[in-house]
């Protein structure tokens, strides 16, 4: 903790606006929490007076490095912040939560914003060894999804945001039992069944210990499995658009990680079961035509005969960009090749196990491609 006085960066303060960074005392006891108003230049002067402390390290923008990155910075910056984000939400709930999980937050959406196909290839793409855990990893990819689909939806920003927020913590009253479901082969027992029933209202709650008063955050989190008729928890009534929309996020999100007792669906695959489940509904449609046919991280063979990674979309659905990296015969490249695959020759013929490429090229190497 790097402690200045607030009276050194009283210039951050805005009077009627939330706090960005958290009020401290001189050993560093949090004294007003990120998001608390300031109302009056009374109030702002008495704690100038009384000597109040800042971090500076909670000025410094997270979100600055991922705009200012190389294209083949991405990948590591993405592994670095579902990890940060990892960390969050393992974080003690307490008034400093809400400010630990938005700086966490923050890089993963300035990701988003800055290479949508790569947010999307991170859903996709899951590979072996990958450091997060399951539960913080699924929380982003439903955040990605869900922030994808409200922005082609036209939602506003703060709505958005409020979605994205809630796909983060939905899930924040049982992240160590989701991460132990994802190994466990034996059936549920009657105290994991019982968290799980519970664990919508028990994350809300959590939430609202922390200072969190976002009334379509706490509504989304708290409805999230909620379907008319049917979910949990029941008698919720309508649970509203924001819980609409995370539950469709996160079921579609799950389709793509591998279980004990399942393996993970071909993206072609889970993205056609998932619209065939609800085809008439918008936001699933929303979710579909973000991610489209092939999305990134999708393992594809060309009609040349070429193996690659699909790395971007296409302006036509079933036309992605691919990174090849095998030729004609199968034969591993020494560096992967772009392909258009609008063009005939280089056309997807069909989806492929990530297993068929028999060769793991860094996700750097990839990025230098389609970014070149």
């Amino acid at each position: 903790m790097r402690l200045q006085p607030l009276s050194q960066h009283r210039q951050h303060v805005v009077l009627g606006q939330p706090l960005t960074f958290g009020v401290r005392d001189a050993y560093g006891t949090l004294l007003l929490a990120f998001g608390h108003v300031i109302e009056t230049q009374e109030q702002l002067q008495s704690l100038l007076d009384r000597g109040t402390y800042i971090d500076q390290s909670e000025l410094e923008d997270p979100a600055a490095q991922v705009r200012s990155a190389r294209p083949e910075a991405l990948p590591q910056l993405w592994e670095e912040s579902v990890d940060r984000m990892g960390r969050a939400l393992r974080a003690e709930v307490n008034p400093e939560f809400r400010l630990t999980l938005e700086k966490a937050a923050k890089p993963v959406l300035a990701l988003v914003r800055r290479d949508p196909d790569l947010a999307i290839l991170q859903v996709v793409r899951q590979e072996d060894g990958q450091k997060a855990p399951y539960s913080s990893r699924h929380a982003v990819h439903a955040a990605v999804a869900g922030q994808l689909a409200a922005t082609r939806l036209g939602w506003s920003d703060s709505a958005a945001a409020s979605l994205f927020r809630a796909a983060l913590t939905m899930n924040l009253s049982m992240t160590e039992l989701q991460d132990k479901l994802a190994t466990q082969r034996s059936p549920l027992t009657p105290l994991q069944r019982q968290t799980i029933l519970h664990h919508p209202e028990r994350a809300a709650e959590l939430l609202e210990t922390a200072g969190v008063t976002d009334k379509d955050w706490l509504s989304a989190v708290r409805g999230h499995h909620h379907r008319e008729g049917a979910g949990y928890p029941q008698g919720l009534g309508d649970a509203g658009d924001p819980a609409r929309l995370l539950q469709r996020a996160d079921e579609f999100a799950a389709k793509f990680s591998a279980r004990s007792t399942r393996a993970a669906l071909a993206p072609d695959v889970a993205v056609r079961n998932f619209f065939q489940s609800d085809p008439g509904n918008p936001m699933t449609a929303a979710i579909v035509k973000e991610f489209g046919l092939y999305p990134p991280g999708s393992t594809v063979r060309l009609k040349s005969g070429e193996y690659g990674v699909v790395m971007k979309r296409g302006a036509r659905a079933n036309a992605p960009m691919v990174a090849a990296v095998t030729d004609c015969n199968g034969d591993v490249l020494m560096r992967p090749v772009r392909r258009d695959t609008s063009v005939a020759a280089h056309a997807v013929a069909i989806t492929v196990p990530a297993q068929a490429l028999k060769v793991r090229v860094r996700p750097e190497a990839l990025m230098r491609v389609v970014s070149g």
